[in-house]
């Protein structure tokens, strides 16, 4: 047996773990700081919602409250019970609208992470 002859060996397993867990505590640390930074973003764009909802749930009673009596009391000789049927469809019409509003302002996606979610796609694919 010849022991001149040295054989080079890798790091061995536990230096191959170590490397490992060293790239897989440094991918997590990245997804940790772009979900972060992604969630301030969604924080933002989920307090504009708030504040349009709770305007316009408050403008939807000031409405009511106001609006409503002012016109049945001034039609009311002219139309009767009629009015408040015609005052009841223009409340249901603006409460539709502004619904329709708040699912649009969802659809646009800013309440979504896209780039956290494509890289963890992509990190599940390279692991898998």
């Amino acid at each position: 047996m010849d022991t001149s002859t040295a054989t080079v060996h890798g790091p061995g397993l536990m230096g191959g773990l170590t490397g490992l867990a060293k790239n897989v505590f440094g991918l997590l640390v990245a997804r940790v700081e772009l979900a972060a930074l992604e969630l301030s973003e969604v924080r933002n764009h989920v307090l504009a919602l708030l504040a349009v909802f709770a305007l316009a749930v408050i403008c939807s009673w000031f409405a009511i409250a106001y609006g409503t009596a002012m016109i049945v009391a001034l039609a009311w000789e002219a139309m009767g019970w009629k009015i408040l049927l015609v005052m009841f469809l223009v409340f249901i019409a603006a409460t539709v609208l502004l619904g329709l509003k708040a699912r649009a302002m969802l659809k646009e996606g800013k309440l979504a992470f896209p780039e956290t979610m494509s890289e963890l796609k992509n990190d599940r694919e390279m692991l898998l």
